[in-house]
């Protein structure tokens, strides 16, 4: 069963090695304003630009502040170990003073964010001064497997595992305890 509400926070649910490498300090920068992200954009994307757009990790935190942080980063780093409201990547495109938002997705094997997050999303970009997209892309939905615990990112409606090809359940199962 999903978690319920505005205030759904998801826990870590990703392999346990990746969380214990962080030290329980957010390494994401926190971003209250699109001058926030060009500070970030001009001393972190040396080489990570591609066609003028700049994907970042990112996470919504318990407080409801954005966070980013490189895009090669894990989103459990990004957040210090701590719940979120939702994680993804998300794109910029940065021209001289403007900052626009491109695309965002709720892709993160480590949180297994629900589509309903996007509410937290939209709120922290607005909150920072940033016009939210119409919603993510893409559209991630993701179920913990019932035989093997596998993390399975759904694709084209498929509910079977892509370790055991167990059956998935429909309903979302990876916040479960």
């Amino acid at each position: 069963m999903a978690p319920e509400g505005p205030g759904v926070l998801y826990r870590f649910v990703g392999p346990r090695v990746i969380a214990k490498r962080d030290d329980g300090i957010a390494r994401g920068t926190p971003i209250a304003s699109p001058e926030d992200v060009l500070r970030w954009v001009t001393s972190n994307t040396e080489g990570h630009q591609s066609q003028g757009e700049v994907t970042v990790t990112f996470v919504v935190n318990e407080a409801g502040t954005l966070l980013i942080a490189d895009r090669h980063s894990e989103h459990v780093a990004c957040a210090g170990n701590q719940p979120v409201r939702a994680a993804g990547e998300m794109c910029f495109v940065v021209r001289d003073t403007s900052v626009t938002v491109t695309r965002i997705s709720n892709q993160s094997t480590g949180y297994c964010p629900e589509p309903e997050c996007w509410v937290g999303v939209v709120a922290a970009l607005r909150e920072a001064g940033l016009e939210p997209t119409e919603g993510f892309d893409p559209r991630c939905e993701f179920r913990r497997c019932p035989e093997c615990r596998a993390i399975n990112l759904l694709k084209h409606d498929v509910f079977e595992c892509v370790i055991c090809s167990a059956e998935l359940p429909r309903e979302y199962n990876c916040q479960a305890p």
